[in-house]
């Protein structure tokens, strides 16, 4: 059983999810500070930390605490490395459907093709979607974005994962300010 299984008091704990806005209470903010902490050591020593940092990093956007890691760590070292993750889409993986369904960008494209007086409307009539998806897929167009065209961006090796989280995680905290001037 691995360490965040087996101390979910800390893992699953509601600051650990969404960190204390610096409006938080002293109290508040030294709790989060604990629960970091000791969240830090249970990763630290757990045999699966580079697998679970490099799912995290390269593979999932997760949120709340993770392989040592928060989530705006995580955007950091993403943005190091140059990599791209979408967010998991639940929904659908969970087979959940709303009424709408996916369009291709070149079918929206075709049909635009094949009735060029339509309104953007009863283009999204037709194809069954919404006005706004058919309004995207136009403008990606315009733009020259077509999916197709886009090129996917390579993963990166488990070792610049590993440096990234080096570069972002184990930076020195900025000091805290002691004197404080305030202007009138």
């Amino acid at each position: 059983m691995t360490g965040c299984i087996a101390r979910s008091d800390i893992f699953q704990h509601r600051l650990m999810e969404e960190p204390p806005p610096a409006s938080a209470t002293r109290r508040t903010r030294e709790r989060y500070e604990q629960l970091v902490r000791e969240a830090k050591a249970v990763c630290a020593s757990c045999p699966l930390f580079t697998d679970c940092l490099f799912s995290a990093v390269a593979e999932h956007d997760v949120s709340g605490f993770v392989a040592g890691t928060t989530a705006v760590q995580r955007r950091s070292m993403r943005n190091l490395l140059d990599v791209e993750v979408q967010a998991d889409d639940f929904d659908q993986l969970a087979g959940a459907r709303g009424t709408r369904r996916p369009v291709s960008h070149e079918e929206v494209l075709r049909l635009r093709t094949q009735y060029p007086n339509d309104s953007l409307e009863s283009l999204a009539m037709r194809l069954g979607c919404s006005l706004s998806t058919v309004k995207r897929h136009l403008r990606r167009a315009r733009r020259g974005q077509s999916p197709a065209a886009k090129a996917p961006r390579a993963r990166p090796e488990v070792s610049a994962v590993l440096d990234a989280f080096d570069a972002v995680v184990d930076q020195p905290c900025p000091a805290p300010r002691t004197g404080t001037t305030r202007v009138a």
